[in-house]
């Protein structure tokens, strides 16, 4: 059973960074297309960050430039670290897991953290 833990959210001042950790149960990182997504209130869940299972990247262009997204597989985490952050970041934010093997997609959700950046 795989499991995503979100942790790191918080609140923050505007221009302030935040580091978001996901730790997954089954070994999982290395395996999977691994992604960041939030969801402000009233809005659609988006993505804010991946890294495929062979190490790609991918950003959302609101926060490309000041965001970095990494994993260990050893370690079985993704973590996402967010700089210069502002307002308009307020959101739940949401790790992912995802994986199409022999025509069969397992997709998998955290529970959630809350980013909130205000001042």
């Amino acid at each position: 059973q795989v499991q995503l833990v979100e942790s790191g959210g918080g609140l923050v001042q505007p221009g302030g960074s935040l580091r978001l950790s996901c730790a997954a149960s089954g070994r999982i990182v290395g395996a999977y297309d691994m992604g960041w997504y939030r969801q402000a209130p009233g809005k659609q869940r988006e993505l804010v960050a991946s890294v495929t299972a062979r190490g790609s990247t991918n950003y959302a262009d609101s926060v490309r430039g000041r965001s970095t997204i990494s994993r260990d597989s050893a370690k079985d985490t993704v973590t996402l670290q967010m700089n210069s952050l502002k307002p308009e970041d307020t959101a739940v934010y949401y790790c992912n897991a995802r994986r199409i093997l022999n025509g069969n997609i397992a997709n998998y959700w955290g529970q959630g953290t809350q980013v909130t950046v205000s001042s």
